[in-house]
């Protein structure tokens, strides 16, 4: 079996598109939620979102591209290569065959499919756009990497709601570590606020109506009312330890676990008694052969709905077990809002550099903690912190849960 490390990584999110910018916001706990301005959403009743703000277009892209691809590809290329360059990999050095893709996105190319329901409402069939299909079906934002970096090895784009970046970070570990590749791209892509996007969440009442940025997004908070709606991408390179050290590639974080499970539940809620997600945790950390009590950090999936955040503490607790009060927690999502297919992408990188950097990212704009959540949350403010593994948890709509279990870099298992 491979040991599968993390050499690179790009990140484009409400609090920063790219490394420097993204640690100094987790560092500071800046908060990324503002009024939405994508689009007049005073029917919607909703009123801030986690926007992307000054989005560098010019650095990869033309005008031109925005007309062949979604945002969402166009923010998945973007991380991908700020992943490429961090890991400093030279394509024409390494075997394409065995280099890959795998990243997802919740829901694709949303705009796109309202722009041209619209369309074909008010001028009939025929006018839909020929690029209709290719901008919005979820896998391109896979295929469009690939085609970007040269990659002609495992192209795909797993779709898990919520958990989609987490499980493609996970699928990639686990064909590195068989040997099917050397090298993947992994990770998760959204650009949803739209109309559409907002006014369907909405109207399952997951969304909070709050105006305050700063009361929002509040995971774990006793008045948490629901989620904010994000956007961004988040993709690592992994590589399995050998290639890494045979082309003396810095390495950032090693992955040692990954757990996936489903509640077979509900639609849209997870299990109340935590048992789904709390058995994602305890196949991580079964396969990296370590105990729940070495765990010091978990990036709580944490949406600020009063649903999930309740049954994510009960599923830590039962995950953990009797260390889990012993074990930081926080969410970032009450600085990003919440981005969907891309949380776990975005999450895994603030829980890279939560390692590398040896801190604890704060939850926000915390004013009380529900005293019925009893989890070690770092409120407000980050803090210094000594440990060796980090989790990263994702659960998404139908029922998905995804774990990564990932450790401070050293040569020694």
């Amino acid at each position: 079996m491979n040991r599968v490390v993390i050499t690179g990584f790009g990140v484009v999110s409400p609090i920063g598109n790219d490394a420097d910018t993204f640690l100094t916001s987790l560092k500071e706990g800046t908060n990324g939620i503002g009024p939405i301005t994508k689009f007049d959403a005073e029917e919607t009743g909703i009123h801030v979102a986690g926007e992307v703000k000054e989005f560098p277009l010019e650095k990869y892209f033309t005008k031109k591209d925005t007309k062949r691809m979604e945002m969402f590809s166009i923010y998945g290329i973007h991380a991908a290569l700020d992943a490429l360059a961090m890991a400093n990999i030279s394509i024409d050095e390494i075997d394409t065959d065995r280099f890959g893709v795998i990243v997802g996105s919740g829901i694709g190319g949303l705009p796109t499919i309202q722009d041209q329901v619209t369309r074909m409402n008010a001028k009939g069939a025929q006018r839909v756009s020929p690029m209709f299909v290719p901008l919005s079906i979820v896998n391109m934002v896979s295929g469009n990497i690939a085609m970007r970096v040269g990659a002609k090895g495992v192209c795909y784009s797993p779709v898990t709601a919520c958990a989609t970046g987490t499980n493609a970070i996970g699928e990639a570990f686990r064909n590195i570590k068989h040997g099917y590749s050397d090298l993947i791209l992994a990770g998760g892509s959204e650009a949803t606020i739209c109309e559409i996007g907002i006014a369907g969440f909405a109207s399952l009442t997951a969304l909070t109506t709050e105006e305050d940025p700063n009361r929002a997004s509040i995971p774990f908070d006793n008045e948490r009312s629901g989620f904010v709606m994000g956007e961004g991408a988040g993709v690592v390179m992994l590589e399995s330890l050998e290639h890494a050290q045979k082309r003396g590639a810095t390495i950032l974080a090693e992955v040692v676990g990954y757990g996936a499970t489903c509640d077979a539940y509900h639609m849209t809620a997870p299990n109340p008694d935590g048992s789904g997600a709390g058995k994602a945790i305890k196949q991580a950390l079964t396969e990296a052969n370590i105990k729940a009590k070495q765990v010091g950090y978990v990036n709580a999936h944490g949406t600020s709905t009063p649903t999930n955040d309740g049954a994510e503490a009960t599923a830590i607790q039962y995950g953990l077990g009797d260390s889990y009060l012993e074990t930081y927690v926080s969410s970032t999502k009450s600085m990003t809002g919440h981005l969907l297919g891309a949380a776990g992408g975005v999450e895994a990188i603030a829980t890279i550099l939560a390692l590398q950097h040896q801190f604890i990212p704060p939850n926000i704009n915390v004013n009380e903690q529900d005293p019925s959540i009893n989890l070690n949350v770092v409120k407000n403010t980050s803090i210094p912190a000594t440990f060796e593994y980090a989790l990263s948890d994702s659960l998404g709509f139908g029922g998905h849960n995804a774990v990564i279990l990932m450790k401070k870099w050293g040569e020694e298992k």
